[in-house]
């Protein structure tokens, strides 16, 4: 079969259930912790890896900095078969009761990005899976985070950087949202259309108002917090695969 043309792997060779993440020396961190990891393919930012966990076989994928990017990403690698995502990433702080070494789970992501707008109307809603959710909200109280758990309404936004105009983010602070990244909305609206299950957890690495003067991603206790929510991705691929074996035996 022919190679994805952006990803540049074989759907033959890819798995079930796929974890991805923005950075490719992280995917490749990632992948050390498999059993028999191989790297598939590295084209880009997109760096692919294959091995199993506890018995599960999975991919870890690198998908850059952004939801256009991501996108392509996602749709490659379910064109190619998979079914359940997983994004591992890191996120700036909303919430005042969670800050750098804390962990998010994301069930919504507000639509603050303009990828998804190309894709469906506005109204759409960005979800999580629920048992994705579910799956990895357990497997992160268990992970031992350097800070809380937390689970909710995440912000996807395409600066980084301010400019002249205003972010949202005091917005959606004042509205319960928890953390501020690029990339989950994305995620969230493809999955839905596509027909899969999709969750994300991250790591807070810092308070999203001071990224332009004090951000620090490589604080050892945002380190602790990135290798905690790896972890608990794992744990929650294999929860999942094993709660569909016990669907399939009744």
């Amino acid at each position: 079969m022919a190679l994805m043309p952006i990803l540049r792997v074989d759907p033959q060779d890819m798995p079930s259930f796929a974890i991805v993440c923005g950075d490719p020396f992280r995917a490749a961190a990632i992948a050390e912790r498999l059993e028999g990891a191989t790297e598939l393919a590295h084209a880009r930012e997109y760096r692919t890896f294959k091995g199993t966990y506890k018995g599960v076989e999975l991919a870890v994928v690198s998908h850059g900095v952004g939801g256009p990017g991501a996108a392509v990403c996602f749709e490659e690698l379910i064109k190619a078969g998979v079914t359940t995502i997983i994004r591992v990433g890191t996120a700036g702080s909303l919430a005042g009761d969670y800050r750098a070494g804390s962990l998010i789970v994301s069930t919504a992501a507000v639509r603050e990005e303009g990828l998804t707008r190309q894709l469906v109307p506005l109204a759409y809603p960005a979800v999580a899976d629920s048992q994705v959710t579910d799956a990895l909200y357990k497997a992160a109280l268990s992970a031992n985070p350097p800070g809380p758990v937390g689970k909710g309404v995440t912000l996807t936004v395409d600066a980084f950087f301010t400019g002249v105009v205003d972010t949202p983010h005091a917005t959606y602070e004042r509205a319960g949202v928890l953390a501020v990244e690029m990339e989950i909305a994305a995620l969230y609206v493809i999955a839905s259309l596509r027909g899969i299950r999709a969750g994300a957890i991250v790591a807070l690495d810092g308070d999203s108002k001071s990224v332009d003067e004090e951000y620090d991603p490589h604080r050892s206790i945002v380190a602790e917090a990135v290798d905690a929510e790896i972890r608990a991705a794992l744990e929650a691929v294999a929860a999942l695969a094993q709660a569909e074996s016990n669907e399939r035996e009744i």
